[in-house]
């Protein structure tokens, strides 16, 4: 059970598809001997803010590998919500609706990507406070680019770079706005705010900051071996 108070009961949720277009069945591929999803769960158990984890799936083999690693899958999506173009908002707007066809109601509504294996239980427990303390709708885990976006520029079809924020041509680094990208660690949702507004971009959207180290967004092989290699670095440290 968890100490949300107010905010409770809490749904944490991991969206997990066996397919993967760059990545054929990421979510269950072992890292570090733990399948990728299996990260994710012990970060929502070890957060204390969780009461219900569920893992979304469509597929037999997934919900085994969550069921494992200590995760609930009381119900499989259907088939269109594990295909092109639908999203985690509508797999989790999904379980909502599935849950309250059970008779079972949630206030608060957490989502943890299984790509973002290195975020941890404090992380999570820590957006959940930054949420509960601004009395938010909306909350969404970040972390900052790693080129700034605002030295970019485009190249048209005659060959000429253009810029896409010449104001900013000629500053130094120190000199540019920080900017953050969403990196799937974490989603801390009210749920009728967000059943209204269908989009977990909603505003006021509140960021909580995350370090890259923590913020390994796995999409396809590269990223995957970045993330080996950290693991590596860090046992060598």
């Amino acid at each position: 059970m968890s100490n949300s108070g107010e905010l409770g009961p809490v749904l944490g949720l991991i969206p997990a598809k066996r397919g993967s277009t760059r990545l054929p069945e990421k979510n269950i591929r072992p890292l570090a001997g733990k399948p990728l999803l299996g990260w994710s769960i012990d970060a929502a158990k070890a957060s204390g803010v969780i009461d219900r984890l569920m893992v979304s799936t469509e597929d037999e083999l997934v919900a085994k590998v969550a069921r494992d690693c200590g995760a609930e899958v009381p119900f499989y999506r259907p088939m269109e919500l594990a295909r092109d173009p639908a999203g985690v908002v509508q797999v989790a707007l999904h379980a909502l609706q599935t849950f309250r066809e059970m008779g079972v109601e949630f206030r608060t509504l957490v989502i943890l990507l299984p790509t973002c294996p290195f975020r941890t239980g404090e992380d999570v427990r820590e957006a959940f406070e930054l949420f509960r303390r601004k009395k938010g709708q909306f909350l969404m885990s970040v972390s900052p680019y790693t080129h700034q976006p605002f030295a970019a520029m485009n190249l048209n079809g005659e060959d000429i770079l253009q810029p896409f924020f010449p104001e900013y041509i000629g500053k130094r680094t120190q000199e540019l706005p920080t900017a953050y990208r969403a990196n799937g660690a974490v989603h801390v949702l009210d749920v009728p705010a967000f059943e209204k507004a269908k989009s977990y971009y909603a505003q006021p959207l509140i960021g909580y900051p995350m370090p890259r180290e923590r913020s390994v967004d796995i999409d396809n092989e590269e990223d995957w071996q970045e993330a080996e290699q950290m693991l590596r670095n860090r046992k060598a440290i």
